[in-house]
């Protein structure tokens, strides 16, 4: 897959996930295999650029080529604005955010909320690109209900606009993340534009990856929620799609020194008092199925020293390399 100048390694894009796809997150994905990921999403209010969380939002220190940032925001001026501010302080490709579901977003009529006002989302689309010399892509749903699937009306807007490549979520703003995501839209668009096509939605196996590439047609897959405590499907992916095999489940020593690294650059990139904070979500995640899981998620979670995290996620690894118990299946997840 290419977009602008970029020429990516594979097609498999790591998804925009407030929260969770910081920098060291997205470097690991990268390293297990991702071709492109997409940063946390910035808000286009540029009274929030100075603070801290933002800040760290946009630190692409070290990361692997393309850096890619999403922005998020309803009026024209303002998203021109951050798309040339992000540019400046590194960004190579410009995302724009017109999928999040979130009421926080919406209700200030960003996000997925947008797909109600065509007009505004051309007018948007259209600054954007005009404002800076990067490639704009960008982020949508199928539309904000069931009733008003008007995916592949915003995806001709956004190919005339100037949009570099289109990221469709198989859901509508109504529908949350409940249900199963459909992909007969994200087909149809891609049947539409010229464009590359991203497909997201419920993409959590390499078998299911190749049915949604082979079903829509699509140029990538976008993989957001089952990346989380389990980067490497990134490579299993990769492998499936390249040779039709699966590669073995990694091993208990690979998934601990996998998360160990993990955590650890998040003490770094944050520091140990939030970088215990952000690694207890990813503890859970990466614990999720295995045998005790719940007890040592409701132990580490309690802990506040980046030695205690360590000390008690070493001895849950210890434990599981010699417990007789086997970890639970993934389609059982």
């Amino acid at each position: 897959m290419q977009i602008g100048p970029y020429i990516f390694k594979n097609n498999l894009v790591l998804a925009p996930m407030a929260g969770v796809t910081d920098r060291p997150f997205r470097q690991l994905c990268k390293e297990m295999g991702a071709g492109m990921a997409v940063s946390e999403m910035i808000s286009s209010n540029s009274l929030l650029w100075g603070s801290e969380k933002t800040q760290r939002r946009a630190n692409h220190d070290g990361e692997t080529e393309p850096r890619c940032v999403q922005i998020a925001g309803a009026d024209p001026q303002l998203m021109e604005l951050a798309a040339q501010y992000n540019v400046e302080n590194g960004a190579q490709i410009i995302d724009i955010n017109m999928g999040c579901p979130a009421k926080k977003v919406c209700k200030v009529m960003a996000g997925s909320a947008l797909l109600k006002d065509e007009t505004l989302v051309g007018k948007i689309l259209e600054a954007v690109v005009k404002a800076v010399e990067v490639p704009v892509t960008l982020k949508i749903r199928t539309g904000w209900d069931k009733q008003h699937r008007n995916g592949v009306r915003i995806a001709q807007i956004a190919e005339q606009s100037g949009i570099q490549a289109l990221a469709v979520h198989g859901r509508t703003r109504a529908c949350g993340f409940s249900g199963e995501a459909e992909y007969d839209t994200i087909a149809q668009i891609k049947a539409t534009i010229k464009i590359p096509v991203i497909a997201n939605g419920d993409i959590r196996s390499p078998e299911k990856a190749k049915y949604v590439l082979d079903y829509t047609g699509a140029d990538a897959v976008m993989i957001g929620r089952a990346a989380l405590g389990r980067p490497w499907i990134f490579r299993e992916i990769d492998h499936y799609l390249k040779t039709g095999e699966k590669l073995p489940s990694p091993s208990i020593t690979f998934i601990r020194d996998t998360l160990l690294a993990h955590i650890n650059n998040l003490y770094q990139f944050y520091g140990e008092y939030t970088g215990v904070r952000m690694a207890r979500k990813h503890l859970s995640w990466y614990s999720k199925g295995q045998p005790h899981g719940a007890v040592f998620r409701n132990t580490v979670n309690r802990v506040g020293s980046r030695l205690e995290q360590i000390n008690l996620t070493q001895a849950f690894f210890a434990q599981l390399a010699t417990a007789p118990f086997p970890t639970i299946p993934e389609s059982k997840l």
